[in-house]
Formats: C-alpha cells, sequence, structure tokens
C-alpha cells in the first residue's frame, strides 16, 4: 500500500511539472520579437557553459576517480590490478555528470520557448561536453596536473557570465538582435559540439583506463575520504555542514595564511575581521558576480513577476561566503560565550558586512527591476528601486537563515513517515533560507504595497538576530537565582562584630 501510494505521488508530481513546463515553454514561445528569439537562444547556450564549469569543478575536487581510507589501506597494496579496481569507478562519475547536466540544461531550454529539436541539441551538448570534460579531468589526474582543469573551469565560468551579460545589452536594446537570432544555425553548432563531446569523452576514457595504474593512493583517498564525510551530512540534509567540508579541504591545500593585526574595540573589531576577509578571499565577489546577472536575465525572459523570489535565491548563494564568522559563531557556542556580547550583538556584528553588500547589490539591481528589455517598463524608478532592496533584504535574511540554522535534534520525538521515522528538523533543513525568500517576497509578488514586505523582512530580522534566544534566557534566569541564592545565604550568615573599646 505504501508504495503504491508512492508511485501514485511520484506519477501525480511529475505530471504536475510537466504540465507547468509545458505551459511556461508555450508562453515563452508565443514571442515571436527577434529580442526575444535571442534570449531564448542564449540563455541555454549560458546554461550549457555553466554546466562546463560545475563538471570540470567538482571532477577536480573529489578527483573523479576516488577510493575509500579501506581500499586503499589494503586493496592498493596488494598485488592485484589497480586498472581492474578503478575502470568502474568511472561510470559514475560520468553518468552523473551527462544526467545532470543534460537534465538541467534540458529545462532551462524548455522554460526559455525553445523547440523540443532545440531543446535535444542544447542538452545532449551539455550532457557530453560534461561527461567529455570529466574524462579529461580524470585523464589529467593520472598525471597529477591540475592547472589546465583550473584554467579550463575559468574559461568556461567566464564565457557564461559573458553570454549573460549579452542577455541584458540584448534585452536592453544596446546590441543588435538580427545575427543572434538565427536559430537553426545554432541549433548545428550544438548538434555538433555534442558530437565532439561524445568522440572526446570515448577517446580519452580510453587514455584514461590506460593509465589508471599510475595515481597514487594518496590522491585516491583524498577523494575517498572527502565523499565519506559528506555523506554523513548529506543523511542529515546539513548542506552547511557540506560546504563546512568543503572549505576546510580548501583551506587545507592553501596551508597558511599572513596573519594582520585587528582594528577597533569591541564588535567595531569583529566588523573589521569581516572587511579584512574581502581581501583574503576575491573569489567568492565572483558568486555575488554572478548573482546580480539573474534579475537582469529574469527580465529579458519577461518573468518580472517573478523576478524578486528568483533573484533573491540567487542572492542567497552568493551571499552565503561571506558568512563564514556568523556562521563559526552559531556553531561554536563556546567560543561566542568567551565574548562580552549577547547573541543578538554578535549576530548583528556579523551581519554588517553582508548587508552593505547586499545593499550595494540592491542599488545595481535596481534598473532590472524597473525593467530594461525593449518592450517596456514594468514599473516606475521608486517601485523598482524599493522591490530591488526588498529583494536585497530577502537574500540577506535568506542567507542568514541558511547558516545560522540548529543541527537537527534527534532527541526530539520522531516524526512517522511511509520511509520510517524522522525528526521533524530534517525535513526543513531542504527549505532554509528558501522559506525567508517565499516569505519576505510574497507581498511583491501578489502586487500588495512594498511596506507590506519591508515589515515582514523587519520582523525576520528580529527572529534570526536572537533577540528571543531561549538558551540565553534560561541561562540568564539560572545565574540571577544562583546570584540569589548566594546572597540569601550571605545575609543569614553575617554577624555584627562590635568595635574594639566599646
Amino acid at each position: 500500500q505504501c508504495s503504491y501510494v508512492m508511485l501514485f505521488s511520484v506519477v501525480m508530481i511529475g505530471a504536475m511539472l510537466i504540465s507547468i513546463v509545458l505551459r511556461a515553454q508555450g508562453n515563452m514561445a508565443g514571442c515571436n520579437t527577434e529580442s526575444c528569439a535571442s534570449v531564448r537562444l542564449l540563455v541555454p547556450t549560458a546554461m550549457v557553459l555553466a554546466c562546463f564549469a560545475v563538471a570540470l569543478g567538482v571532477a577536480r575536487l573529489f578527483g573523479p576517480v576516488l577510493a575509500s581510507a579501506a581500499e586503499g589501506f589494503w586493496l592498493m597494496d596488494a598485488p592485484i590490478s589497480r586498472r581492474r579496481l578503478l575502470r568502474g569507478r568511472l561510470v559514475l562519475p560520468l553518468l552523473l555528470s551527462f544526467l545532470i547536466a543534460g537534465l538541467t540544461t534540458a529545462l532551462v531550454g524548455a522554460l526559455s520557448g525553445l523547440a523540443w529539436l532545440q531543446v535535444l541539441a542544447w542538452s545532449c551538448a551539455a550532457a557530453f561536453g560534461s561527461a567529455g570534460l570529466v574524462a579529461f579531468a580524470a585523464s589529467e589526474q593520472t598525471r597529477e596536473r591540475v592547472r589546465v582543469v583550473k584554467v579550463l573551469q575559468a574559461v568556461f565560468a567566464t564565457a557564461a557570465l559573458a553570454v549573460l551579460l549579452v542577455v541584458v545589452s540584448v534585452a536592453a536594446g544596446w546590441l543588435p538582435t538580427a545575427i543572434l537570432a538565427e536559430a537553426g544555425t545554432a541549433t548545428w553548432v550544438f548538434a555538433g559540439l555534442a558530437a565532439a563531446g561524445l568522440v572526446g569523452m570515448v577517446v580519452l576514457l580510453q587514455v584514461t583506463v590506460a593509465r589508471l595504474e599510475e595515481i597514487r593512493r594518496a590522491r585516491l583517498v583524498s577523494g575517498g575520504s572527502l565523499v565519506s564525510g559528506m555523506q554523513g551530512a548529506m543523511f542529515a540534509l546539513d548542506f552547511g555542514l557540506i560546504r563546512d567540508i568543503l572549505v576546510e579541504r580548501r583551506m587545507a591545500e592553501k596551508g597558511h595564511v599572513k596573519p594582520t593585526r585587528g582594528r577597533g574595540l569591541g564588535l567595531g573589531a569583529l566588523v573589521w575581521r569581516d572587511v579584512e576577509r574581502l581581501k583574503r578571499q576575491p573569489s567568492a565577489f565572483l558568486g555575488l558576480g554572478m548573482s546580480l546577472f539573474v534579475p537582469y536575465a529574469v527580465d529579458a525572459l519577461r518573468m518580472s513577476q517573478l523576478n524578486p523570489f528568483i533573484s533573491g535565491l540567487a542572492l542567497v548563494a552568493g551571499l552565503v561566503p561571506f558568512l563564514g564568522s556568523l556562521r563559526v559563531l552559531s556553531r561554536t557556542g563556546g567560543l561566542a560565550r568567551t565574548f562580552p556580547f549577547k547573541t543578538a550583538q554578535l549576530r548583528t556584528a556579523t551581519m554588517a558586512v553582508p548587508a552593505m553588500l547586499a545593499l550595494l547589490w540592491g542599488l545595481a539591481a535596481t534598473p532590472a527591476f524597473v525593467g530594461i528589455a525593449s518592450t517596456g517598463a514594468d514599473r516606475s524608478l521608486t517601485s523598482g528601486l524599493s522591490a530591488a532592496l526588498i529583494t536585497s533584504l530577502a537574500g540577506l535574511m535568506g542567507a542568514v537563515r541558511w547558516v545560522t540554522a540548529k543541527k537537527v535534534d534527534y532527541q526530539t520525538p520522531m516524526m512517522a513517515t511511509s520511509s520510517g521515522a524522522l525528526p521533524p528538523g530534517l525535513i526543513l533543513n531542504l527549505f532554509r533560507g528558501l522559506d525567508m525568500v517565499a516569505l519576505i517576497t510574497a507581498p511583491l509578488i501578489l502586487q500588495l504595497p512594498a511596506y507590506w514586505s519591508l515589515v515582514v523582512g523587519l520582523i525576520v530580522f528580529w527572529a534570526l538576530r536572537g533577540s528571543f534566544n531561549m538558551a540565553e534566557l534560561q541561562a540568564e534566569s539560572e545565574q540571577a537565582k544562583r546570584e540569589l541564592a548566594e546572597a540569601k545565604e550571605g545575609r543569614v550568615d553575617k554577624q555584627k562584630i562590635p568595635r574594639p573599646g566599646s
């Protein structure tokens, strides 16, 4: 019976999603202007390039060929062929890169309004190209080389950003659209790219299999230990812990940093440390810059009604790297208690620098909310500015919620599900960050006055800064009771000593 209910639910939800995609595809395909045709081709192209960059980055991070610590301990030293053991390890990375890139690009292409033959061409190019690049990363792993992979990753990421910039320029009417609207030529180009990716994957796979014996055991085990460390976080659906593991690995590879002297006193010293971290990790600005392209791309696709929600989610991903101090202080209670400040004060100080970045993001994204597409403006300047600032507030609060979410408490009463007993907070981990963005931007999406979103955002800020921290209030109450008891004991034991000679 449970299997029947699960199968029926999967079919029903799948049918709903397919219906939504088909409806969106039909609506987008109804736009016949040259600007719409150009944007319809450019957005899936940017997705293909982004899939290439992500495939190379993930492959370089994990291996892509890896082995567990147990296998590295006894199988790698055994007198057997290492090639026979590792040959099957190439199948899963290739399959995952193929499916994820293909399905994601197909979804973006369908939502952009491409014809189904064009969706097939773009998705095949992304799938076969990503699989071929993973095979290339595996061949480089056998030679202990990562420089070429890093260069290609940077090239594809830069190309994706450049295509998004062209999308914005076309939507604003800054570039001619006649050349970019040639759908037939672009379809053949991506079909050829898919064929080249398939051929490259086969050739590089053969080269990699022939050189699997040359991979060092330390390189194989490092990727396996990273995967095993992330599995526990995945079981708990704790994506913040997954990011912590990745940050720790990157810092271990970096080795050391140059210490600098702090400035200021009190909470100002914490704010200054966050300012110094901006210089230490300039790569974090890349994600923030990419999130700034999202509202312009959404406006170019004429999805202005959902622009606050989609752009707010993109800003959440862009601001998370700047909330490292808040992450450490929220997860390490002992460290936070060493400061002579309350939780609300610490969290407010660690939000200061990300809040300034969110404010700059909102000002830079204002033209997208006003409307830069050639079809005309969607909002007035005042309404667009307020929508952009509220979106930046929603992104900041979503990032703070994502970073400060508590761990799953397995001591609470379990919730009965068809998959077994689960703690209630486990499912909510999937929606942290997204819930705050949806809550704050809902009045804008429903076309209510902007001050409703502002009021909701201020309430969310008051809650997330720890203004009503039950643990802190209980600790203060216990301390007050303890001091009162000590005072009473002191009054009982106090004896009056007469003055000498009196």
